[in-house]
């Protein structure tokens, strides 16, 4: 499915999703390069970047069946699995796409993922803002009603794989925000807000941070904001 494709199946959406301007909504694709149903899903991600904040998860259990993802890890399939069970879903699949920490549905469904963007985004928002200087990243928040984690996630900006074994064996795949580290921060209380510097890894200069507040539980994602290197 082409981005074109994609958005014009909304079509009051294009203008939206063809904007730079990315609005405040976490977008995660589980995903795997073992799983031939996946690609189809990393395009609608592809498609989704310039409109929201989109972070692409692989996870590990497809790895024993002929080809090792190189972007899986463990931490992402747990985080799946806890998805699941605060869904109730009959347990991890791929590709799965979580909009906001709020609704699940079949990471393919271009369309679903517009309309849930769309919904998502007329929510209220806790402002988070992001700079880089001198080896590290300074988090601002605004003001929120209830507490949150604060979650620092670095992406790779986007990776190419030549997969040579398993379901998708001959195929090139191409990534965006692939997700590296994941991690917790910090707390934001409620009625307040939040300042914080994280020290970052040299590496971090070349990927996407990646910031968001979600309810302890992996619950609602209140607000996120994102740099692009």
């Amino acid at each position: 499915m082409t981005r074109r494709l994609i958005v014009a199946a909304l079509g009051g959406w294009l203008l939206t999703a063809a904007a730079p301007h990315r609005v405040p909504v976490l977008v995660e694709l589980f995903t795997s390069e073992g799983c031939s149903s996946c690609p189809p899903a990393d395009k609608v991600l592809e498609a989704l970047d310039p409109s929201a904040i989109v972070l692409s998860e692989h996870v590990d259990y497809w790895d024993h069946l002929g080809w090792r993802d190189p972007f899986s890890s463990r931490a992402t399939t747990l985080r799946q699995e806890a998805y699941a069970r605060r869904f109730a879903t009959q347990g991890p699949y791929t590709p799965e796409m979580v909009i906001d920490g709020n609704v699940e549905f079949n990471g393919s469904d271009g369309p679903r993922a517009l309309e849930e963007i769309a919904r998502s985004a007329k929510r209220e928002k806790v402002d988070v803002r992001l700079t880089r200087a001198d080896g590290a990243l300074k988090i601002e928040t605004g003001a929120v009603g209830r507490s949150f984690d604060i979650m620092l996630a670095l992406a790779e900006d986007a990776t190419t794989s030549q997969v040579s074994a398993g379901e998708n064996n001959g195929r090139r795949l191409h990534h965006v925000a692939v997700l590296r580290s994941l991690r917790k921060v910090g707390t934001v209380k409620r009625g307040a807000s939040a300042s914080l510097t994280v020290p970052l890894d040299p590496a971090a200069a070349r990927q996407r941070a990646i910031v968001f507040l979600q309810e302890p539980g992996l619950g609602q994602v209140a607000g996120a904001g994102s740099l692009v290197p």
